[in-house]
C-alpha cells in the first residue's frame, strides 16, 4: 500500500468516527499507536487528551514543532458516502480529520527516510474548535517540558484552489472574543412607562454606540475590526416594559492592541449610556481566540516549504488576513512560528464551506500536506 493510500485510509477512518474536543479518546490512541509502529516516541495525555510524538536524528539541538488537531464539530453530517460519520450528531467538518492523517503521514515519512538532523515534535491537539485544547496543552507543559524551536500548523481552506497554499507574516487571522451587558431597571406596566425606567430605549442606545466605537475609536489602517451584535433578549411581555435587557455579541480584531481597546470601549459605551439614563448593568468581555500571528522568519521558512512542494505559481506569502479564528494563535505566544492555509478546492470538488453538514475534506490534498510537512523538516533540520 503506497502512503497516499495509507494516510487516506487513516483519514476517512478518522471522519467516520469522529469525536468531540477532549473526548477524542478513539482518535488519540489511534495516533499514539501509528505513532509508536513508525518508531516514534510517544507522551499520551497531554492537554487531557492530546498526544505529542518525538523524533530525534543525529546530534543537532534544534528542533520543530507541527501541529494537527484532532475534534470534530456537533453538526449533524449529510454526506452519504460510505465513510460519512457513524456518531450522530457529531461530524468533522472542519478538515481537521485530513490534519490529522497529514501530519501521521508526515512522521510515516520522516521516520521513514530521517533525512533531517535535530527534532521533530508532532503535535495532535484536542479541542480546537472552542479555543481551550492548545490552552490545555501548554498548561500541560507543551513549551516547557519540551524544548521547541518554532511552530507550525496547517488548516485547509475552500475556496482556494487544491494544494495551493497561502499565508502571511504578521496577522494572518483575528482574535475572537464574546461580550455580554446586562441593563438593570425598574420595568412596569407598558401604559405607564414614565412610573419606571426602561431597558429597551437604553439597550437601543447602547447597540448604536456599540457601532461608533469601529469608526471612531480604532485606527482604519492599523486596527482593523468587526463589533457585532448578535443577541438583543428581554424579560418583558406584551404590556410590560421588562426590568432587564441583555445584549451580546461578537468581536474580531489582528492585533492585541484593538482587543484591549474594544474591551475597554464596549464598557465604556454600557456605563456611559446607563448612567446618563439612572440604570444599573451588569458587563462581560471574554477572549476565545487570539489574534494568529505568524513570525516573518519562519513564516518565510513555510513560504519557501511550500513553493518546495507546489511550485511558486501555487503559493502566496502575503495574502489578505482572514476574520476567522484559530487556537493555535495560543501556542505562537509561546515559540516563534507560522500557520499556513492549503486550498481544500473550488466548486463541487472540495468548495462546500467549513461547518457545513455537507463538508468533506479533499482526499487531493493529503499529499500536499504530508509533503509540505516533510518538506519543512527537511529544510529546517537539514543535515
Amino acid at each position: 500500500m503506497t502512503i497516499k493510500q495509507q494516510v487516506t485510509e487513516w483519514r476517512r477512518h478518522i471522519h467516520k468516527h469522529p469525536e468531540f474536543g477532549f473526548e477524542e479518546v478513539m482518535t488519540a490512541e489511534m495516533v499514539a499507536t501509528k505513532l509508536e509502529e513508525f518508531g516514534i516516541e510517544v507522551h499520551r495525555n497531554i492537554g487531557q487528551t492530546g498526544v505529542v510524538g518525538i523524533l530525534k536524528c543525529g546530534d543537532s539541538d534544534r528542533s520543530i514543532g507541527l501541529r494537527a488537531d484532532m475534534d470534530a464539530l456537533h453538526i449533524h453530517e449529510k454526506n452519504t458516502f460510505c465513510h460519512a460519520s457513524v456518531h450522530e450528531g457529531v461530524m468533522h467538518a472542519c478538515g481537521h480529520d485530513g490534519h490529522t492523517a497529514m501530519l501521521l503521514g508526515a512522521a510515516h515519512e520522516l521516520a521513514r527516510t530521517r533525512n533531517f538532523d535535530g527534532t521533530v515534535y508532532f503535535i495532535f491537539q484536542p479541542g480546537e474548535e472552542h479555543g481551550v485544547g492548545a490552552k490545555a496543552m501548554i498548561a500541560d507543559g507543551l513549551f516547557t517540558r519540551w524544548k521547541i524551536d518554532a511552530v507550525y500548523a496547517m488548516h485547509n481552506l475552500p475556496g482556494i484552489e487544491a494544494g495551493h497554499f497561502v499565508t502571511r507574516p504578521h496577522s494572518l487571522m483575528a482574535s475572537e472574543s464574546s461580550f455580554e451587558i446586562e441593563v438593570i431597571a425598574t420595568g412596569g406596566h407598558a401604559a405607564m412607562p414614565h412610573m419606571g425606567t426602561d431597558p429597551i430605549v437604553v439597550g437601543a442606545q447602547i447597540v448604536m454606540g456599540i457601532q461608533t466605537i469601529v469608526s471612531r475609536h480604532l485606527s482604519a489602517i492599523d486596527e482593523t475590526a468587526v463589533i457585532s451584535v448578535t443577541e438583543f433578549a428581554t424579560n418583558g411581555t406584551v404590556n410590560v416594559i421588562p426590568s432587564r435587557v441583555t445584549i451580546k455579541g461578537d468581536t474580531r480584531s489582528f492585533t492585541d492592541q484593538a482587543l484591549h481597546k474594544i474591551e475597554k470601549a464596549l464598557e465604556r459605551v454600557a456605563a456611559g449610556t446607563c448612567m446618563a439614563a439612572g440604570v444599573d448593568y451588569k458587563f462581560s468581555f471574554n477572549n476565545s481566540f487570539l489574534s494568529t500571528i505568524n513570525t516573518p522568519k519562519e513564516t518565510e521558512h513555510a513560504v519557501r516549504a511550500a513553493i518546495a512542494v507546489a511550485g511558486e505559481d501555487k503559493v502566496n506569502g502575503s495574502c489578505q488576513p482572514f476574520t476567522i479564528s484559530e487556537d493555535f494563535s495560543f501556542m505562537l505566544r509561546e515559540a516563534n512560528g507560522c500557520y499556513i492555509l492549503v486550498g481544500n478546492g473550488v466548486g463541487e470538488c472540495g468548495g462546500t464551506a467549513l461547518h457545513n453538514p455537507l463538508y468533506d475534506f479533499n482526499d487531493e490534498i493529503l499529499m500536499s500536506g504530508v509533503n509540505f510537512w516533510q518538506t519543512l523538516v527537511e529544510q529546517q533540520l537539514n543535515k
